[in-house]
């Protein structure tokens, strides 16, 4: 079911979550038991990240300097295959345009529709480690716009082939990234918000948001959206603190402030063990925040702390 489906269709709050893929020499069951206690949470669908290749440059025999592409964690095509024949969930894989060209990256939509995967959330990715500003691969994207006008043609019919005849659509459901704190490149929110704008009105479905821990900036954030003509859901993405590195990290990495209660209340803490507990009662106060304002869906990002989450999911609920 694509997740529009899910949203109009949801008679509660829908909740999802979003996993990383595991890392390479790790076995399909580390993947299952970060799911197994919020599969029990019955959500509606699950995100699968995806990271970009990286570039090293490895030592040969004779002394010169081989470039050889790491890739830490495998695809989301097999990932999801896995997810949706052990649980019978809806799965959404991420697509970035870095690292890939235009007739990879259809070639990657292919096999998904092949699995059965209507649903995708499409992302320029971040830069390579060993690049300051994001670079396109050669023949690739060089924004999120570009994969919307791609997978639309696909659901036409149209591929990167024009001579194909009697082509199969696609029927893709296609999610973007919202920044209810503006996107670290964009020069102001209006700007931000106009960019957004054009990936909606190239057929995005809807939005999912980076994190953020002050739910009145989402209601902002949904307010100067739906001001400039954006109707498309707006779905909040949440995430728990539970170290204190996450203090400094977090603003730095995502470009997100974080509430003056919630820094004191952390610094307050003593031990990591203590900032979990904050952090989850932070989070909980926000979920049911914005449950109570009527908002019709939550997503979680799980990344390293499933137990966590779902602790919070079952109090919620």
């Amino acid at each position: 079911m694509k997740v529009i489906d899910h949203l109009s269709q949801a008679k509660d709050t829908v909740i999802s979550f979003e996993i990383l893929p595991p890392l390479k020499g790790k076995g399909i069951q580390s993947l299952y038991n970060h799911l197994d206690p919020l599969m029990e949470l019955k959500p509606a669908f699950i995100n699968v990240t995806y990271h970009r290749s990286e570039h090293v440059f490895k030592k040969t025999a004779d002394g010169n300097f081989k470039k050889v592409v790491v890739r830490k964690r495998p695809g989301t095509e097999s990932i999801c295959a896995a997810i949706m024949n052990k649980y019978n969930v809806d799965t959404v894989p991420h697509i970035i345009c870095g690292g890939f060209d235009i007739n990879e990256t259809e070639d990657a939509l292919i096999n998904l529709n092949y699995l059965g995967i209507d649903n995708v959330l499409l992302l320029r990715g971040d830069a390579a480690k060993n690049e300051a500003n994001f670079e396109p691969e050669i023949g690739g994207h060089n924004y999120t716009i570009d994969l919307v006008k791609q997978v639309q043609n696909l659901n036409a019919g149209i591929y990167q082939e024009e001579d194909l005849k009697n082509t199969a659509s696609t029927k893709f459901c296609v999610g973007v990234a919202g920044y209810p704190e503006k996107h670290f490149e964009a020069p102001n929110m209006d700007t931000d918000l106009q960019f957004l704008k054009k990936k909606v009105d190239a057929g995005a479905d809807y939005i999912v948001t980076q994190m953020f821990f002050d739910n009145a900036k989402y209601f902002a954030f949904v307010d100067a959206c739906r001001a400039i003509g954006i109707t498309v859901p707006i779905i909040p993405g949440l995430k728990p603190i539970y170290n204190k590195k996450q203090l400094t990290m977090l603003p730095k990495v995502f470009s997100i402030e974080l509430p003056n209660d919630l820094s004191d209340a952390i610094i307050k803490c003593k031990e990591d063990a203590d900032v979990e507990k904050v952090g989850a009662e932070w989070l909980l106060q926000q979920s049911k925040g914005l449950k109570d304002a009527g908002v019709q869906a939550l997503h979680y990002y799980t990344l390293g702390k499933p137990n966590l989450v779902a602790n919070v999911v079952r109090q919620l609920m």
